[in-house]
């Protein structure tokens, strides 16, 4: 019923516009002088303005649908442009947009000289969008400036307001930031541990580590590029899940002066008096260096593996060949590398080990072993 009344109206509107052409028309012929026309009576005259009114009502209807989706989709258009633009500018624009069609109501006074009433008319409509516009697109450029004379506040730098955000991030209470960098978003482990509720506090991404991961997942190799676009959804679940605090590095002048990527998230560490969070070997030694707080999600997977003391006994499958000669090397289910000692004839094989000892490194654990003296025969 709705669709109907709109397209009514749509052709109600039609059959004006073809009345006012019909009538423009015959204004037109007669002040020409055309021979003939007028001879013809004012019912014939009616007749062919409500010919000309049918014809348009007939067409506007039919093309109502059409025309209601351009519209509908010229609105959408219009609504998404309007959304990239602030509300000072939009207010400058309005400014702008009332002086020129002042100023243009003031020109086109001087243009009463002219006889013509045609020719007149028509450098009125041109003056009209001509100022409006130059209006529209001179306050628009100096949007700042009018507002602040305006409303009389200083427009707000983003400087200033990224400092703001990390002296906030420095001041909160509780616990503290913890910085991502792109090894441990790559990693993948991150999103599990911030579910389990492990890790609190702002979650803070510097923007060259978004950088680092578009370079990631638009690499030529294969498995490079799909680690990096396994990051980036990872980062999104987190910023939906969790909430994500982005910081441009640009605008922060302690920042912007350092080039390294590591460095920078360091130095953004100090500034918010954060952690940073990272699998990287060689940046958590730097960190240690510099004074920074550093969680390693390796070091957390070490302190989650199960403790092994010297005699206990393990099953293991025997995979590959040791350094030296006879050994042979298993792996447990976390990823822990056992190494067998005269191992090598099992290869392949799984077999019951006697742990001998444990060797706790910095990139993870290993342990030694003999064979069980049954598996040995």
């Amino acid at each position: 019923m709705v669709k109907k009344l709109i397209r009514f109206l749509i052709g109600v509107i039609g059959m004006l516009i073809g009345y006012l052409l019909a009538r423009l028309i015959q204004f037109g012929l007669i002040r020409m002088g055309v021979s003939g026309f007028e001879d013809l009576s004012h019912t014939t005259q009616n007749i062919v303005t409500a010919v000309f009114a049918i014809i348009f009502f007939i067409f506007f209807y039919l093309a109502a649908p059409a025309m209601v989706r351009g519209m509908v989709k010229q609105g959408k258009g219009m609504s998404r442009d309007l959304q990239n633009v602030s509300g000072p500018t939009i207010l400058a624009g309005a400014i702008g947009l009332l002086i020129g069609l002042v100023i243009a109501f003031l020109a086109s006074q001087l243009l009463s000289v002219i006889g013509n009433v045609y020719i007149r008319q028509l450098l009125m409509v041109l003056l009209y969008l001509v100022m409006g516009g130059l209006g529209i697109a001179v306050a628009v450029a100096k949007s700042p400036e009018i507002t602040q004379a305006i409303i009389g506040q200083r427009q707000k730098n983003p400087q200033d307001a990224q400092g703001k955000q990390l002296r906030a991030m420095k001041k909160k209470g509780g616990a503290s930031p913890k910085v991502l960098d792109t090894s441990v978003i790559i990693d993948g482990r991150i999103e599990d541990i911030l579910k389990s509720g492990f890790i609190e506090g702002p979650i803070v991404i510097p923007d060259v580590v978004l950088v680092e991961l578009r370079h990631i997942a638009d690499s030529a190799d294969a498995l490079k590029r799909a680690r990096g676009r396994q990051g980036l959804d990872i980062l999104n679940r987190i910023r939906e899940d969790r909430g994500v605090e982005i910081v441009n590095t640009d605008t922060e002048k302690a920042l912007k002066a350092v080039p390294e990527v590591d460095v920078k998230l360091l130095k953004l560490a100090q500034l918010i008096g954060g952690k940073v969070v990272t699998n990287d070997y060689n940046l958590n030694k730097v960190a240690g260096i510099n004074g920074v707080s550093v969680l390693n999600i390796n070091e957390l997977a070490n302190c989650l593996k199960p403790v092994v003391l010297p005699g206990e006994k393990l099953t293991v499958e025997l995979v590959k060949e040791g350094k030296d000669r006879e050994q042979a090397v298993g792996y447990l289910d976390d990823g822990t590398m056992i190494v067998v000692e005269d191992g090598r004839p099992m290869l392949g094989k799984t077999c019951t080990i006697r742990v001998t000892s444990v060797l706790q490194t910095s990139a993870g654990r290993m342990i030694f072993g003999r064979l069980n003296p049954k598996d040995r025969k």
